[in-house]
């Protein structure tokens, strides 16, 4: 009780309302406005679950996506769009007592519940944050992995979002990112446009994995070079 005490108070002053892509006048938010919007539509966020945790385990969903990630005990790691705990819950077990974990959602009625159920399920090396539509506003050169799970279609500011994201990774830290590999408009991204957005603001592909027993494809990224300017970012095609 104590735990659930603290994490929501800690939360308090994030809980007052949550960013959105877009202002009362149909405006992009303005902290976004230096960054190029990207030439494709958002998927709307319908729920919270891509499936029930009981699927998703029965097909080994989470322990081959963190062993495909080489998750290990020790380690920092997000899980950004972190929706009801499902990778939150499991990762926190995988880096162990000695790692920790930082669940992050731009919903604040999420990170509520999942504050609720870190308290619950007594997971002391786990953190929350409040995020933004174009800024996971995490700390920097912090995580060996950060994990984007079913949620990358649904951000509305991907180059704002990425290049803010490139400095909280430590060295030979990496940004995982699994979705499908089709039409946003079904909840899914093509992988071509995955790559090229990631590419777009200074990242490389380091690895491509068919995973459809978790809906689609891991894709892991690593940085590359430097960050190129806001201005200088090349908007890439939705195929």
């Amino acid at each position: 009780m104590k735990r659930a005490v603290f994490v929501l108070l800690a939360l308090l002053p994030l809980l007052n309302g949550c960013d959105a892509p877009w202002d009362d006048d149909g405006n992009r938010v303005e902290t976004a406005r230096k960054f190029p919007p990207a030439d494709r539509p958002v998927a709307p966020i319908t729920s919270t679950k891509w499936s029930t945790e009981e699927a998703r385990d029965r097909v080994n969903e989470a322990e081959d996506v963190m062993d495909s990630a080489d998750v290990r005990p020790g380690m920092t790691v997000a899980d950004i769009g972190a929706g009801d705990g499902y990778y939150t819950v499991r990762l926190a077990q995988r880096v162990g007592a000695s790692g920790r974990v930082l669940a992050q959602d731009i919903m604040p009625e999420v990170i509520e519940r999942l504050a609720d159920r870190v308290a619950r399920e007594r997971l002391d090396n786990v953190s929350l944050k409040l995020g933004a539509v174009d800024d996971p506003r995490l700390p920097v050169a912090s995580f060996d992995r950060v994990f984007m799970v079913h949620m990358y279609h649904e951000i509305g500011e991907p180059y704002a979002f990425l290049w803010r994201l490139r400095p909280a990774l430590r060295k030979g830290g990496q940004v995982l990112v699994v979705d499908g590999d089709r039409p946003i408009a079904q909840h899914g991204t093509p992988f071509r446009l995955l790559v090229c957005e990631f590419q777009a603001v200074g990242y490389k592909l380091v690895s491509y994995d068919d995973k459809q027993h978790a809906g689609g494809y891991l894709a892991r990224f690593a940085p590359e070079g430097k960050r190129p300017a806001p201005d200088a970012i090349k908007v890439c095609e939705n195929p």
